[in-house]
């Protein structure tokens, strides 16, 4: 959606500030505007944009009220969710509120949408910016009445004065209420006063994207636009050799072949003459240092390295000794493959490059990263690139990266004319930026009674950080390998975790979840290892080590609970478990599955229970553990990227496929708030669903997956 469409209908939050509220003033015709700031987390940063709003509210003269959105909406519902928090404390009619999408600049400071951060990051200022608003307009009424401002009200989206029955709307009062001071502290509410937080009305994206109107990525239209595709070596860090730009030219409706980054692209009238001409290149590369790269090769370098010490990334008591003096040990190895994103608009970008000026229409995640990308290979200045944030089909991390913006600017840029790039389903497997893999040895120990004294992780993979911001890591440590691991919330007396960093050059980059998938998988599959070796029910036995964790436990009770754990199933049925913090929330899950004499695993019934904190909007969060969970089981049953000679093997649907809805389970989603603060919430439903199918897999056939995918070759006849 572009600026000019509109719509109807883990560290504790910020906190806003006196000096946060800027000005309230009158703008012709607009009514009361608020700008306020969201405060950033650099202290440098911070001081910098002291003076620069980044967000803004508005009550305009005909009552309507709207808030503008800098983050990007993909389906987790925060064009919604965000003007719910401005609605409920400014007490306006729900159906008077709508939203704006901001464009990246200064004033609404990083628009970047990840980490499930949305509601965290932005609860307390949007509730200051209602309540000031709000304030304003109840002292705008009563200096309209000479009435005491403690006799008046605000409710739905009107000031009422209770004694003489008057009412004023917020439309007739706005430009009144602009010329007031911003309260320095504006009173918030009782969270027990709620009335429309913790509730599910429609969302406020619903009608647009069911009548069609609702603009993606893909859907941009520029006058006198042009297409590209883009030639790309097939393998990593690979170029071009040799090709035949004339005979790509000689095609019917080739404008152009230009090089850019990543390779060449093809311009034309239409994509299908860019496509033709790309055929028509006659393409030979240079596949550089890679070319020999195959997955075979990988994992073996990575159980060579697991046979030493890595570096330690956490550590209580002394994990080696009580190994060694264990009654009994357990040992097993772990592996979680590559994955691909998969989501199901391509990646695409509209490019338009002048000599002072660029525009960009893009499905992204990160808005203020495409205004920097673009900025930079144009060299304007960045207050010189706009940037129309589009509804973006599906991100999970990949919208962070912004090579197709690249591609889209710098063939625009030398073609003289917009461009639109369209990357091919096979583009966007075969040229990701995938989820690492990992390879994990995992030891644990029990005394003579079978008590649980000793857990040791030892983690290979490559990094995030240590290959886009290698500053970041210390002392051998990438804080985005490690998360579920190294905070693991057993209570073992001696634990430590281990990581040996290995790039064997595969681009890497955020995916749902980021490495919570890998290793919840891991930690709660051995778990029920060390479960069934001491003779346990794993589900007691979390129980007692998570005695100090009643979040954890709260939300694993309900689960089984609510599953009926324990009760007879049918043979070759089975049900597994797993609970896992992260992103500040604690979701558990328990699976059933059903694996047939072939082996082929059928996940028939999944029960999820999820403490997020206070709730916003409950529904939203049952959409999003349901999206978590069926975007889980795709990784956990069908995703691996494979590599031979430095390409990735697989390139579509039919080779990489998705849980199709024929295989999709029966899913309960029991919401259990805790009053504690906001969790995130787009991300937290997908760790714990491949350990708990695996674990049921094991409990219908007493085998044990610890290699995903799950093959049904290594299940037959269990």
């Amino acid at each position: 959606m572009s600026a000019s469409q509109n719509s109807s209908g883990a560290a504790g939050p910020p906190t806003l500030t006196r000096r946060g509220f800027l000005r309230a003033g009158a703008v012709a015709g607009a009514g009361l505007v608020i700008l306020f700031r969201i405060p950033l987390a650099d202290a440098e940063a911070e001081a910098a944009a002291a003076l620069e709003p980044n967000a803004w509210l508005r009550v305009a003269p005909d009552g309507r009220v709207t808030v503008w959105i800098g983050r990007t909406e993909m389906g987790q519902g925060v064009r919604t969710a965000l003007p719910m928090i401005v609605a409920e404390e400014l007490d306006a009619d729900w159906k008077d509120v709508g939203f704006e999408q901001a464009v990246p600049a200064e004033k609404y400071g990083d628009m970047g949408t990840g980490g499930s951060t949305s509601i965290r990051e932005m609860y307390a200022p949007l509730r200051q910016a209602g309540a000031a608003a709000r304030e304003m307009l109840i002292a705008a009424a009563a200096a309209e009445w000479k009435a005491d401002r403690a006799a008046c009200r605000a409710e739905r989206g009107a000031v009422t004065h209770a004694a003489s029955g008057r009412q004023l709307g917020y439309g007739a009062l706005a430009d009144r209420a602009a010329a007031l001071p911003v309260p320095k502290d504006p009173p918030l509410k009782d969270p027990k006063s709620f009335r429309l937080l913790g509730t599910s009305p429609a969302r406020l994206d619903g009608p647009a994207k069911v009548d069609g109107s609702a603009l993606f990525g893909l859907d941009a239209r520029v006058p006198g636009m042009l297409y590209a595709v883009v030639a790309r070596c097939p393998v990593f860090g690979g170029k071009a050799a040799g090709f035949d730009a004339a005979a790509a030219r000689a095609v019917p409706g080739v404008r152009d072949v230009v090089a850019v980054s990543a390779g060449l692209a093809v311009v034309g009238d239409s994509l299908w003459a860019a496509r033709r001409g790309l055929e028509a290149l006659r393409l030979t590369w240079d596949e550089g240092a890679l070319a020999a790269l195959d997955s075979a090769a990988m994992w073996a370098k990575f159980a060579e390295l697991a046979a030493a010490p890595g570096a330690v990334a956490a550590k209580r008591g002394d994990g080696a000794a009580a190994l060694s003096s264990a009654a009994r040990t357990i040992e097993a190895v772990y592996q979680a493959p590559l994955v691909a994103h998969a989501t199901m608009e391509t990646r695409n970008c509209t490019a338009r490059v002048t000599a002072d000026a660029c525009e960009v229409w893009v499905s992204s995640q990160n808005a203020t990263g495409v205004q920097e990308t673009a900025a930079k290979v144009t060299g304007l200045p960045k207050e010189k690139v706009v940037v129309h944030l589009m509804y973006t089909g599906g991100g999970f991390g990949r919208g962070h990266q912004h090579d197709w913006v690249v591609d889209a600017v710098e063939a625009s840029k030398a073609v003289g004319a917009p461009v639109k790039v369209v990357w091919t389903r096979e583009d966007d497997t075969r040229h990701d930026y995938y989820r690492p893999p990992s390879y994990n040895v995992l030891r644990a120990g029990l005394d003579a009674a079978g008590q649980p004294v000793a857990w040791m992780h030892r983690m290979v993979t490559p990094g995030i950080l240590a290959q886009m911001a290698p500053q970041a890591v210390r002392e051998g440590v990438d804080p985005t390998s490690i998360d579920v691991a190294a905070n693991l919330p057993y209570a073992f007396p001696h634990f430590q975790v281990e990581l040996t960093l290995h790039d064997p050059g595969v681009p890497l980059g955020w995916w749902r979840s980021v490495s919570a998938s890998q290793n919840a998988f891991v930690t709660e599959c051995f778990l029920d290892e060390v479960a069934a070796a001491a003779g346990r029910d794993p589900l007691d036995l979390r129980r007692e080590l998570l005695a100090a964790k009643p979040r954890h436990r709260a939300v694993l009770d309900l689960a089984a609970a609510k599953a009926g754990w324990g009760t007879p199933l049918p043979a070759g049925r089975g049900r597994g478990l797993a609970v896992v913090e992260s992103f500040g929330s604690f979701v558990a899950h328990v699976a059933e599955v059903t694996v047939a004499a072939d082996g082929s695993v059928r996940v028939d019934r999944v029960v999820c229970a999820v403490d997020c904190g206070q709730l916003i909007h409950p529904d939203l969060v049952v959409a999003q553990m349901e999206s978590g969970i069926v975007y889980g089981l795709s990784a956990t049953l069908l995703g691996e990227i494979t590599l031979e000679k430095g390409r990735v093997m697989q390139g579509n649907f039919d080779d990489y496929p998705m849980l199709r809805i024929d295989r999709c389970p029966a899913i309960e989603v029991h919401l259990a708030p805790s009053g504690e603060a906001h969790g995130g919430i787009g991300e937290v439903g997908l760790p714990p669903i491949a350990p708990a199918v695996v674990n049921a897999i094991a409990a219908a056939t007493g085998k044990r997956v610890r290699k995903l995918p799950v093959r049904a070759e290594e299940l037959r006849g269990g």
